[in-house]
C-alpha cells in the first residue's frame, strides 16, 4: 500500500491558452490509505491490435516445440527479451478471409472474422477493438485510435466487395468502417493540440510553438504540490511530449522545403522506420495519459510495394510475398517481417519502462501482433502468425507456444483477449469458445 498526502482526480490535466494536456497516473490521484487495486484510478487494461500484411514465413514464425520450452526463431527473435509476457497461437484459421479476393478483404476481417458480403458497400461485422472501445473506452477522450503507415489513395479494392477492407482493419459498426490515420503531426495534433478545429489547432501551435509551452506555468504549480516521484514522473512524461512535438516539428519544416508528393502530405517522414517509429510512440503516449485504452494499427497494409532496403532487400514487399516456396526469397521476406518484429520490440520497451500506477504500461496492457494471412504465396487465412503481449494485470499465462488443431477460429483467440480485458462477451464471427490455456 502507498500513502498520498494530497488527492487529484484521474482527469486531472494541465491547461493553458487553450492547450489541455492529460497527465499520467500518479501516486497522488491515489486516495490516502487506499490501495492502489481497491481504487478508482487503478488503470483499465489497455488493448493493442497491431496488424502487418503478408503473412509470415511459417518455418521463421512459429517455434518447433510447444508449452513453455521454446525457441523463437527468426521473425520472432527480436522480442526474446519478452518471452515470459508473449504467448503464441499457432493453427488457427479465419474462414471470413477466404474468397477469390486474395487481398482486398484480409485487413477488415482480421478482427471481425465475419465474410464479407458481395457488394460496393461495406457489410461485414463489427471488430473486436469497437467492442472493446464500448466496454472500457467510453470514459477517455479517445474510445479508439487507429493508426497506420500507408493511407491515401492506395485502398486495395476489389469489383466484387469494393475498396471498404483494405486501408482499415477497425469496423465501428457492420456498415462503417473507421479511418486509420497515417500523418503523425495529424495525431499529435488531435491528442495534444487544441481549439475546436484542426485549423484551430495547428494556428494556435503555429504562433506559439510548443503546447507544452502553453500549459509550462500549471505545471509548474502543480509540480510544487507533489511529492518527488510524482514530480519526476510529470516531468520525464512531458519531456516525452515535447521530443514527440520537436519530432513532428522537424519533419513538417523538412517537408514543406520540398515537393510534396500525392500520397505523402506534409508530416509524413520520408523515412519508414523513423514513420513507423514515431507512431509507436504516440500510441504509447496515448496510453500514458489514458486518453485512449484501445488502439489499432496498421504497421503495412496488404499489395504493399514499400521496399525495405534498410535491412537489405530491395524486392517490393508484395512481389517478395509470392516466393513460389523459393527458400532463397522466403528468406529474404523473413527478413522484412523479422525487422517489423525489432520495430514492435522498440514499441514493447517503451510500454514496459513507463510506470503505471502499481506496474508498468505492459503489464496492464494485452497486445495481439499478427496478420490475417498464414502463407502468403497461397493467400491462405489458415494457420496465421498470431501472438499475445503483456500480463493484462496478471490475467494472462505468458511464456508459451500454443497449438490448436485444424479450423480452429481465430475468432476464439479475439473472445478469450476480451473476456481477459473484462470484457463480457460470448462470441464474435464464428467463435466457438475461449483458449481457457491463455
Amino acid at each position: 500500500m502507498f500513502l498520498t498526502r494530497k488527492h487529484l482526480s484521474r482527469r486531472t490535466v494541465l491547461r493553458g491558452a487553450g492547450a489541455a494536456i492529460a497527465l499520467p497516473l500518479l501516486d497522488a490521484m491515489i486516495p490516502a490509505a487506499t490501495a492502489l487495486a481497491n481504487t478508482a484510478a487503478k488503470p483499465a487494461p489497455r488493448l493493442g491490435f497491431i496488424f502487418f500484411a503478408h503473412g509470415a514465413v511459417a518455418h521463421h514464425w512459429t517455434p518447433t516445440t510447444t508449452g513453455r520450452d521454446f525457441t523463437l526463431p527468426l521473425i520472432l527473435a527480436p522480442l526474446e527479451k519478452y518471452k515470459s509476457q508473449m504467448i503464441i497461437v499457432s493453427g488457427t484459421r479465419n474462414k471470413a478471409a477466404d474468397s477469390k479476393s486474395p487481398h482486398a478483404i484480409k485487413a477488415g476481417t482480421w478482427l471481425g472474422c465475419v465474410a464479407p458480403a458481395m457488394s460496393q458497400f461495406p457489410q461485414a461485422g463489427i471488430t473486436a477493438d469497437q467492442i472493446a472501445a464500448q466496454h472500457i473506452g467510453q470514459t477517455t477522450t479517445f474510445p479508439s485510435l487507429e493508426l497506420c503507415t500507408e493511407g491515401g489513395t492506395g485502398a486495395v479494392c476489389d469489383p466484387h466487395y469494393g475498396c471498404s477492407y483494405g486501408n482499415t482493419v477497425s469496423f465501428r459498426t457492420p456498415n462503417q468502417p473507421l479511418p486509420m490515420e497515417f500523418n503523425p503531426r495529424t495525431v499529435f495534433y488531435r491528442l495534444f493540440g487544441q481549439g475546436d478545429t484542426s485549423a484551430e489547432r495547428e494556428s494556435i501551435v503555429m504562433e506559439t510553438g510548443s503546447t507544452i509551452d502553453l500549459v509550462k506555468e500549471e505545471a509548474a504549480a502543480l509540480s510544487r504540490k507533489l511529492g518527488p516521484s510524482d514530480r519526476a514522473l510529470v516531468s520525464n512524461y512531458l519531456e516525452s511530449v515535447r521530443e514527440v512535438e520537436r519530432r513532428v516539428q522537424q519533419i513538417k519544416e523538412r517537408d514543406f522545403s520540398a515537393l510534396p508528393l500525392p500520397d505523402a502530405p506534409v508530416g509524413v517522414p520520408n523515412d519508414f522506420n523513423e514513420h513507423l517509429n514515431i507512431m509507436f510512440e504516440l500510441l504509447a503516449l496515448a496510453y500514458q495519459a489514458d486518453l485512449t485504452r484501445v488502439a489499432t494499427f496498421m504497421m503495412s497494409r496488404e499489395v504493399s510495394m514499400r521496399t525495405h532496403n534498410n535491412v537489405g532487400v530491395p524486392e517490393a514487399f508484395h512481389p517478395l510475398s509470392h516466393h513460389q516456396e523459393d527458400p532463397v526469397k522466403m528468406d529474404r521476406l523473413a527478413k522484412v517481417q523479422a525487422y517489423y518484429s525489432t520495430v514492435f520490440a522498440r514499441f514493447l520497451d517503451r510500454l514496459a519502462s513507463t510506470p503505471d500506477g502499481d506496474g508498468s504500461l505492459l503489464d496492464h496492457s494485452l497486445l495481439l501482433y499478427g496478420s490475417n494471412m498464414g502463407n502468403s504465396n497461397r493467400h491462405e487465412s489458415d494457420k496465421l502468425p498470431s501472438a499475445l503481449f503483456g500480463r493484462c494485470y496478471g490475467r494472462v499465462k505468458g511464456g508459451q507456444h500454443l497449438v490448436y488443431p485444424q479450423d480452429t477460429p481465430h475468432a476464439n483467440l479475439l473472445v478469450t483477449m476480451l473476456n481477459r480485458a473484462g470484457i463480457p462477451i460470448e462470441s464474435l464471427g464464428d467463435s466457438t469458445g475461449q483458449f481457457s490455456e491463455i
